[in-house]
């Protein structure tokens, strides 16, 4: 892919599943990858296992502070930095709103929508300065469809995708390309928690329902790509066949 080889980017949430995978498929087509998550140890064996084209970084989205050191990281190893994954996020907890402890719900919204705001605040400057660059949010179905016992990811998701439509209006007349994916449901980590809830219609399905974390991982990529302008401050949808046939996955 033309449109990613030699381009930096920096990859939140990036020590498993739909961030680890996309790590490995944006280095494979020849981008220097940051990859940033709490589990640090995580994502240095993994930048090692890509090599030279990546580095790890401990990160906790919710502290402005990290989140610059991971920015800082990837201008001062690979010179610039050129894309932005928001893909840092928790489903916990899943509890109905009359049960929810208030500092495990805060905490959901501290990852998933302000964890995004930081991401977003801290790479906006450089990129409109450099006249160019792509911030592309994971989103989520539950953004837009209340789910029971989902109620801070859902609240969170729909704050982060509101957020995304806020950052293209301000930025995207400075050259820069700003948008969502929601991928569906991912076989990962995270689904197998849903699936041990119990609760709503997600948790009811099985392993081999989901998609694996290659095609959201394939997405990102085609995203970053001219063909995707069309979608430029909204959200695209692996959902959607024609989007996945766009993609090439079907």
């Amino acid at each position: 892919m033309d449109a990613i080889k030699g381009k930096t980017v920096l990859i939140t949430g990036a020590s498993r599943g739909i961030g680890e995978a996309a790590a490995r498929a944006f280095a494979a087509e020849g981008a220097y990858v940051v990859l940033a998550a709490r589990d640090g140890d995580a994502v240095s064996r993994i930048a090692a296992e890509i090599g030279a084209a990546a580095a790890g970084i401990a990160c906790d989205v919710t502290d402005p502070a990290q989140v610059q050191a991971a920015v800082d990281l990837a201008l001062h190893r690979f010179g610039k930095l050129d894309i932005l994954i928001g893909n840092a996020g928790v489903i916990e907890p899943i509890t109905r709103l009359d049960s929810a402890d208030p500092e495990a719900w805060s905490r959901a919204i501290d990852i998933n929508l302000k964890g995004v705001f930081h991401g977003m605040r801290a790479v906006l400057p450089i990129m409109q300065g450099q006249g160019h660059g792509t911030v592309i949010t994971i989103s989520s179905g539950a953004a837009h469809n209340p789910l029971e016992g989902w109620s801070s990811y859902c609240a969170s998701k729909a704050g982060a995708a509101m957020l995304t439509a806020c950052a293209h209006l301000e930025a995207g007349s400075a050259g820069l390309r700003i948008m969502g994916l929601s991928p569906g449901t991912v076989a990962t980590d995270m689904q197998r928690v849903i699936k041990a809830s119990g609760v709503g219609p997600i948790a009811q399905l099985e392993w081999e329902d989901h998609i694996p974390a290659d095609w959201p991982a394939r997405a990102l990529m085609w995203m970053c790509s001219p063909d995707a302008d069309d979608w430029l401050g909204r959200e695209i949808s692996l959902r959607d066949e024609g989007i996945r046939r766009r993609v090439g996955l079907i």
